[in-house]
Parts: C-alpha cells; structure tokens; sequence
C-alpha cells in the first residue's frame, strides 16, 4: 500500500488525465460516479495531510472560501470586438476587403463555432493558472480566478514539460443546455426567476463571490486564442488551436480550414440546420485568417480588427397550428391569452405554448383558434408567434373572444380604458392570490424560502391565507396539518416566513404588486421617501414630481395608499414586525450620467434589464424607457432595434456596453 504522498500525487495525476479525457478529448473512460469516488478519496487524504497536496489539486476545481467582491485586472493585450455579417454576399464583402489589403497574397480561412457564452482571458506564468479574467470593456475586465479553477476544462496547469513563461488562453465559458435546463428547473422549485438563457447564466454565475456555487453551475470551456504570450512563436491558427489542445485546453472540435470564401459560405449554410443538435448554444460561426502574419497586415479599423469576421445565423422558425387560447390571470388581475401549440422542435427543443401578451396583439397579427402560425425562439429561449398564415385557413378557425366573467372567480371583466389588458375586478379573486403570493414571496421581492407553488396553493385552498399578511400569522399547528407539510417543511417555511420580515422597503413595495410599481420605482421610491408611513402620507402632486415616476404612477400609487384595505393590510404588516423603512445607500455617482437620462436597448453581455437600471441609479441617471430630443446616451446592445434608429435620427450620443463602463468608471 502506498504512503500518503505517493497516493496524492497518483490520484492527482490520474485524476487531471480523466479531465482531459473528459473536457479536451471527449473520450471519457470512467463513469461521473467513479470520478468523483476518486475526487472524494484524493480530499479525504489532502485533508488529513496538507503538507502533500499538489498546487495543481483537482480538488482545487470543487471551489475554495468565498471572496469580498472583484478586483479590475487590465489586459496585456486588449480583448476586441468582432463585426457581424449577416449574408454570404457579407462573406464575399468580408473576402474582397482581406484580398484588396494583401494583394496578389494567397488565403485561407479557419471558420469555428461561435459559442453563445462570456469571453474570458486564462493567464498561466511559467505553466500555472495565476489570473482569469472576464473582458470587461476590452481593456479591463473582472478578476474571477476563485470562479474560473472550478470550471470544466481550465487547466490548473499547462499540461506541457517545458512552459513558455507566459501564455494567455483566450476563449468563452458557456453552459451545456442540459445542465441550463437543470439549473432552471432548479430555480423554479425554489421560487426564483428563471435565466433568460445559457449565456447570461454563465455570466451570472462568473460573478458568483462564492466559487462553490459556480462549481455547482457545472460550467464548460473551450479555447479558440491568445492574448500575451512569451517564449513561443505560433504561425497560423490551426497551429494555434493545435498547441491549445496539446496543452491541456479543450478546443470546440468543429473546426475548418478552407481555402477560398465560396467553401467557408457552403460551410456556414451546412451549420443553419445542425446546430439545433449540439449539446450548446451556437448563434454563428467566427471566420479567421489563419495566416498569423497576414493578420499583421490587415491590421484594425477604429474598433475591431480586418482579419475576423462572426457570421450569425437568422432565428429559427416553425410552422405549426395553434390549438387553443387559454388565460392565465395575474396578480393585479390581468387576462393575458396563452397559446396552445402542436408541439414544434425549435433551437434544439420543443415548443407548445407562447405568451400571445394582450388583446391588442391577437387583433394586430389576426390570430385566430385553428391558425397555421410562425413560431420563433427570441434569442434560442424565448418562444413568441410572428404571425399567422391566413391562406392556410379552413374556415373553421374561431376569433378569440375575451369572457365577460373571470374563468377563476366569476367576478366580472373590465377592458382598461386606454390599454388592451382584460382584468378581473373581483377582490377576492383566488387565481389573484395565488399570483400575489408567489410575487411576494420571489427572490427579488421578500424572498421567502419555502413558498412555492404547491404551498401557495395549500395556503390558499384551505383557507389559511386570505391577503399577503395572513402569511405572518401563521402558526405550526396550522401549517403542520396541511397535506404533504410535515414538521420539518412547516418549520422551514415559518422560518422563511420570519426571515423575510427584515428584507425592507424596497423588497416590501416590489412584493406589494402596486399597479405600475415594479422592481426599478420601488427602489426609486425607497430611496425618496425612506419609509412606507412617509411614501403613503405623500400627495400625488409630490409622488409625480419624482423622477421616474410621473402622474400616471403618482395616481396608482395614492389610489393604492388610499384604499382601507391596504391601510390595514400595512398595520397588520407593521404589527407583525416587518420592517418598513429603507437605509439610505450614497450610490457611486460618475460625472458622465450624474443627471443624465439614458435609454437601454438590446441584449447585454453582463447586465439584466432590472440590473443596468439600478446601475444607472447609482450612477446618478435616469432610466427612460423611450428616446426622445431630451435622451443623453443611448447605450445598445447585440439585437438593438428601433430606439437606435430613431437615436441616430435624433443625433443621441449612442455607447456600446464597453464604452458605458468606461464612462461609469468600470
């Protein structure tokens, strides 16, 4: 039997072969159970023997202690952007550019898969993993090194006898769809907004503090270039890619090189229907000079270089039939139409219903019961129907009409005013309650652990929790005799319960559900008036004198304060000891947006909507919804739309993510 030292340093490297195997070979010879028998056996031992653990452990890849928040590394070399094209007649532009530069010059090009995930920068000194980095603006990105060791495919250490002194792997960290859909099955269960998709649940969990949690994640790597390197000279990209993978990084094995733009134009073509049967998220293939030198040549423009170019690919769409609208009510009450599809594969996953938003919509795109209608994926994730094909019709398709009573309550249905929203006026409204309770008890609201779904419905069933504030007044010997609630899952949830008593005024007015009172105007309002008794004293001419909030939310807002109902409901509250008050926060205020109004548009790399909104509020800027003359800064995303042509009409200074957090000071 082996001593301790000799059965680490075994392990150690027995274990490093099987996460090569695993991650850069895609030859696995050992089951997930076995590893981690190995993986357990190799802690157990470092544990009991500290002095003998090896700097490249792969037990360092399960998650260290927590950190305090981010440092800002600059990069050696600058991470650039890359222009889109979107066409083959964009290919053949691309092409005429790269020759018209290089001559007489024979090309060739590496065409890869662009994966949908976060841009990251691995710096190894003398073989060792000693920075990662996220891209930040290009210039400066996050140091997330406690995060990066914990996922699959980082090498904690160049698997080479003689290392170059420096060597930066540049390349994405993504999440496989499978592990996405665990994740957000997981969320769901506990009451937590799902993500919108695999990339942004990446970047959020890069930005976890604890590396625990983002091993837990179950992120993947692959490789594709490099930034500073010192002591070895590479030639081409396929020499690159080569010398990645030799040295332990895995590289997305879908790889061309080809020697003229008509093969790489056939080649992304024969991608538009394969994708859908990768285990990832692809939203384009990357085409490259591979000729290293050549890249010298072509050099950049202002912002991205000439030698790269990403090809991305057009949403994907199917035609499918519509097979009932059924209605899903909201918390304030609101109707909103569901569709019901013949199931239809789409992005990699099959689809059968689609949000049809309001009565509005249903009329605008004539969508009827029966229809022939275009499904797309918005982003891969998201499913919404495009149109409807009305030269299909048989003649037995129904115009869907809105029922003059509530499905749920019976209560009657009135259409707003000025709006295309149906709601149900009854104030006793079980399918309300239910919705009000899930709100209030959600991860941004008052975060109540415990309170899903089938509680909600418990609770509500028998009669237990008729309005929000019966939650805290109820007792072990009601909820123990519920069915399915034992002793231990009642305790959970009634300490869930008295945990979120402390969450404060801006989680309390977000779990509230005032009408036109979201997330961003509860905090908006926190912060103004520091107190639920001061915020429901206010007169409504002072409510919309408020930045952001306007007299149509300074009505709703005095209407709710005004109602009897609410009074109690805020007593009863306030007697069960839930806090109501806010702790003024000084936010980090920038000189570019201090009073500025700025406008968000498209898909951010590292911010949600709610996100890059309180951002701006720290900063000292209002966040508009639309662009108009008084609009400073216009900051556009991928997929910007219509508010960055009509910025551009009106002469708004437009910023890109990396130039807005330049201007914010990172």
């Amino acid at each position: 039997m082996p001593g301790p030292q000799k059965r680490i340093e075994s392990l150690t490297r027995e274990l490093q072969q099987h996460n090569r195997l695993y991650y850069v070979e895609n030859q696995p010879v050992i089951s997930d159970r076995e590893f981690d028998r190995l993986l357990s056996e190799l802690a157990q031992l470092e544990k009991n023997h500290p002095q003998f653990k090896l700097p490249d452990s792969p037990t360092e890849k399960v998650g260290g202690q927590p950190i305090a928040g981010f440092t800002q590394v600059r990069h050696r070399l600058p991470m650039l952007s890359i222009d889109n094209s979107y066409s083959s007649e964009d290919l053949k532009e691309f092409d005429h550019r790269v020759r018209k530069i290089l001559g007489q010059e024979p090309v060739t090009y590496v065409v890869e898969l662009k994966i949908d995930g976060v841009a990251i920068s691995l710096v190894y000194e003398n073989g060792f993993l000693k920075a990662g980095v996220t891209r930040g603006d290009g210039e400066t990105g996050d140091d997330v090194t406690h995060n990066l060791r914990t996922v699959g495919g980082v090498p904690l250490k160049l698997d080479t006898p003689r290392p170059p002194a420096l060597f930066e792997a540049r390349g994405e960290v993504f999440m496989m769809r499978d592990d996405f859909a665990r994740l957000n099955e997981q969320r769901k269960k506990e009451e937590l907004d799902p993500f919108a998709n695999p990339r942004n649940s990446a970047a959020g969990s890069l930005k976890l503090l604890d590396p625990k949690l983002c091993a837990a994640r179950k992120l993947r790597l692959f490789t594709y270039a490099t930034g500073a390197v010192e002591g070895l000279t590479l030639a081409t990209q396929v020499n690159l890619l080569d010398t990645l993978k030799k040295f332990g990084f895995p590289v997305n094995p879908h790889v061309k090189h080809l020697a003229s733009i008509e093969e790489v134009i056939t080649y992304c073509d024969s991608w538009a229907d394969q994708r859908s049967s990768l285990p990832f998220e692809t939203d384009g293939l990357v085409i490259k000079v591979n000729d290293l030198g050549q890249r010298e040549k072509l050099g950049m423009t202002s912002k991205s270089p000439r030698w790269i170019v990403a090809y991305k690919f057009a949403a994907e769409q199917g035609l499918t039939r519509l097979v009932d609208i059924q209605l899903q009510i909201g918390r304030q009450g609101t109707l909103t139409p569901v569709a019901y599809l013949e199931p239809v594969r789409l992005a990699g996953s099959t689809v059968s219903r689609a949000s049809l938003h309001n009565s509005d919509y249903l009329k605008e795109k004539d969508i009827r019961v029966g229809d022939m209608v275009v499904v797309e994926k918005a982003g891969e994730i998201i499913p919404y129907v495009v149109r409807s094909e009305p030269g299909l019709r048989t003649g037995k398709e129904t115009v869907f009409e809105f029922p003059a009573h509530c499905p749920e309550c019976g209560a009657p249905v009135k259409k707003d005013a000025n709006g295309a929203f149906y709601r149900c006026t009854g104030s006793d409204c079980g399918g309300q309650l239910r919705k009000k309770l899930r709100a209030f008890a959600a991860r941004n609201a008052m975060d109540i652990e415990g309170l899903g779904e089938e509680t909600v419905n418990l609770l509500v069933e028998a009669g237990l929790v008729e309005s929000i504030e019966d939650l805290y007044y109820l007792t072990m010997e009601q909820v123990v005799e519920l069915e399915r609630m034992g002793k231990t899952s009642s305790q959970n949830l009634l300490d869930g319960i008295a945990a979120s008593k402390a969450r404060g005024m801006t989680r309390l007015l977000t779990g509230l559900g005032i009408r036109h009172v979201g997330e961003t105007v509860a905090d908006v309002l926190a912060r103004k008036f520091l107190s639920m008794a001061a915020l429901g004293a206010a007169a409504e001419t002072e409510l919309a004198r408020v930045e952001g909030i306007g007299p149509e939310r300074a009505t709703t807002i005095r209407e709710w304060f005004a109602l009897v109902k609410n009074q109690e409901l805020l007593e009863r509250l306030q007697a069960a000891e839930v806090r109501m008050t806010e702790t003024p926060v000084a936010g980090k205020k920038a000189a570019a947006f201090e009073g500025k109004t700025v406008v968000v548009t498209g898909s951010l790399k590292n911010y949600g909507r709610e996100e890059i909104e309180k951002r701006l509020r720290d900063l000292g800027a209002k966040a508009a919804g639309s662009v108009s003359k008084k609009t400073d800064y216009l900051l556009a995303g991928e997929k910007a739309g219509s508010k960055l042509d009509k910025a551009k009409e009106l002469g708004v200074k437009i910023l890109s993510e990396e130039e807005f957090e330049k201007l914010a000071g990172g």
